[in-house]
């Protein structure tokens, strides 16, 4: 189906978008399933060439370009949404001129189907061009006025499970009693936990405290946001996500959350005494714990992430000899709650043969 079918039929669970259950005696009954609508895939090819286009800086050691390059790459595939989107989480401002800015417009105005769109083309860019792990492009969309913004919040305490602990964890208490909650949930041993933590300065106490519950931690220093997936998706090898990150990772990752049924909580967490004083004077709360549906107030959410280098929930971008290029993305749907991961091999596009004339690819889930 082409890019121009109406996107907001996607939301409802009706003939065309849903599988009809079949009652004991043969015949259709009336209850439905919604599936995931054919835009989740559309939005794919979005992340997948920011991916591409970021991979040339790991093998450049360019980090700016690396992100310069995928920017680019995701603001061309984004002109082709047939949506009226506006940037809500973005790259930067207008006044420096940057695309992917905070309030850019996306797609075509004049359309009903109006979203929130949050986007990070390199998460990871201090990291992605030394070819460190976890590096990810990722876009979230939530219909307009459904994420939270931040305003001048940059950093964001976050805890992240998965749907067995929805509603257990009490974000005020000690490290020692949220993991002995998870594991009493899980059916595991605190012993057997694992716990994903950014490796930065300001976690070395949170570090410890894990420790000296019994859980194991896995420490990277950038991909909060793979983390944060791996987290909340049961038996990922990863039993929940704990730290500061950032801010529109938290929330973006919040998408992908809400549709999944795990747990996050965030709470503002300024890490500079510039942006304490701007969280302050904004009047914003750094006391209390954000639940997923107020860091994100609708289930018709669409998230993707394509991995650019290899990591714990991706594979990166890797030529395959010289004829194709491999990617492979993370694609949720809230409406049917359904996740999957698609490696998509891209025909290389030949000396002398303009862009644009490279579009076959063939992919398998």
């Amino acid at each position: 189906m082409p890019w121009s079918m109406d996107p907001y039929g996607l939301f409802h669970s009706d003939a065309s978008n849903a599988a009809p259950a079949v009652g004991e005696a043969g015949k259709t009954g009336a209850s439905r399933r919604p599936r995931a609508p054919l835009f989740t895939y559309g939005l794919r090819t979005i992340t997948e060439a920011a991916a591409r286009a970021a991979s040339a800086g790991i093998e450049q050691g360019d980090k700016e370009q690396s992100d310069r390059a995928a920017t680019a790459a995701m603001r061309a595939e984004l002109d082709c949404l047939p949506i009226n989107g506006m940037v809500v989480l973005g790259e930067g401002n207008r006044e420096q001129g940057q695309s992917l800015y905070v309030g850019e417009q996306i797609g075509d105005p004049s359309a009903p189907v109006q979203f929130d769109i949050a986007v990070d083309p390199v998460e990871g860019t201090s990291y992605v061009a030394s070819g460190m792990t976890n590096a990810l492009a990722v876009i979230a969309l939530a219909p307009r006025g459904a994420m939270l913004q931040p305003g001048p919040c940059f950093y964001m305490e976050k805890f992240v499970g998965p749907p067995q602990v929805k509603g257990r964890i009490d974000p005020q208490a000690p490290v020692a009693d949220k993991l002995a909650t998870v594991a009493r949930e899980t059916g595991k041993a605190v012993s057997d936990l694992t716990v994903f933590v950014l490796e930065k300065p300001r976690h070395r106490d949170l570090v410890q405290e894990i420790y000296a519950a019994g859980a194991k931690v896995l420490l990277y220093p950038a991909g909060d946001i793979a983390g944060a997936l791996m987290a909340a998706i049961p038996d990922s090898g990863v039993d929940c996500l704990m730290g500061t990150g950032g801010t529109p990772e938290g929330i973006m990752t919040a998408c992908a959350i809400r549709a999944l049924g795990g747990e996050f909580m965030g709470r503002m967490n300024p890490q500079l005494n510039s942006e304490r004083l701007a969280v302050k004077a904004a009047g914003i709360s750094t006391a209390d714990w954000l639940p997923c549906e107020t860091l994100v107030t609708s289930d018709k959410v669409f998230f993707c992430a394509t991995g650019i280098t290899t990591g714990l929930l991706l594979q990166g971008v890797e030529r395959q000899g010289g004829s194709s290029v491999r990617t492979q993305t993370l694609m949720i749907c809230g409406q049917s709650a359904e996740r999957q991961i698609l490696t998509t091999y891209h025909r290389s596009r030949p000396l002398g043969v303009p862009p644009g004339a490279d579009a076959a690819s063939h992919s398998r889930a």
